[in-house]
């Protein structure tokens, strides 16, 4: 069995920005759409994590970390009517709002991972956070890009292995979540000493005591880890996914067709062909 568990937050971002469908909701709609492709290629189990409110308990942590204030409103409105479009398929939706879609696409994983009917687990998203959940049956699936990120891959691509993506990005920051890193830190200086010591707390205070072939401006580096350790250790902390929500089990997560509300839904979407494929599909499984 395979266990596909979506981003619905980057779906939805996705949508708007590519090719929206028509209509107020054309990007939900979009969302609902590529959630039945998935199905009609044989998906079986699937999961939606979605932020229902932007805002988390990372804003707690750090002052600037994103909010809602620069999201489109047209996007906005548009969260609780993917979520409610989704779970009218009859798709397991999770609407974070302590925690964040990336920490319930996390939780899913390592439930998922554990159970042993369970022969690959995908997340759906390219967002570099959910990176540190690959190994062992979990792979990252870049759906636009056709790209699966085994951990082999995860290293190859940020120089760093799995269980180092928080430790990388409490060094490098990252815009997009709205914490900044540590000044002079980048990609390559971060992935080559996380390369060695693969966590923050195993890197030496002194540069002389680091091992690190190549490494430039090292002395930089290293007087700017130790007067900022303490932050770098924040950031780590934010960019760690959380695997305490509660998800349910796999076994929950199956598709066994829509309610009775969809046909409704659809039309609300403006988008009545859904029906019509969702029905066929029903059809093929027998479910009709």
């Amino acid at each position: 069995m395979i266990v596909q568990l979506i981003d619905g937050t980057y779906e939805l971002f996705r949508q708007h920005f590519g090719r929206p469908l028509p209509g107020p909701y054309g990007a939900a709609a979009g969302v609902v759409a590529s959630t039945i492709t998935l199905l009609e290629q044989g998906a079986t189990h699937i999961g939606v994590a979605s932020d229902h409110t932007i805002e988390s308990f990372r804003n707690d942590l750090w002052a600037g970390y994103k909010t809602s204030e620069g999201m489109l409103p047209e996007l906005l409105i548009q969260i609780p009517v993917m979520e409610e479009a989704l779970a009218a398929l009859g798709v397991t939706v999770w609407p974070m709002v302590e925690f964040e879609a990336d920490d319930a696409l996390a939780a899913a994983a390592a439930v998922a991972n554990a159970d042993d009917t369970v022969t690959q687990v995908q997340i759906l998203t390219s967002d570099k956070d959910l990176g540190q959940c690959v190994g062992g049956k979990v792979v990252q699936v870049d759906r636009r890009n056709s790209i699966t990120l085994d951990a082999a891959a995860v290293r190859e691509k940020f120089g760093v292995g799995p269980a180092s993506i928080p430790d990388y990005l409490g060094l490098v920051g990252d815009t997009a979540d709205g914490f900044p890193g540590l000044a002079g830190w980048g990609a390559k200086s971060a992935s080559a000493v996380l390369a060695v010591y693969e966590h923050l707390e195993n890197i030496p205070a002194a540069a002389g005591q680091w091992d690190v072939p190549g490494l430039r401006g090292a002395q930089k580096l290293a007087a700017t880890l130790s007067e900022n350790r303490e932050l770098a250790m924040l950031f780590r902390k934010i960019a760690t996914v959380r695997t305490d929500v509660s998800v349910g089990e796999v076994g929950e997560w199956g598709w066994a067709g829509p309610t009775p509300t969809f046909a409704a839904t659809c039309d609300q979407l403006g988008a009545s062909s859904l029906m019509k494929r969702v029905d066929r599909l029903c059809v093929q499984r027998g479910l009709a």
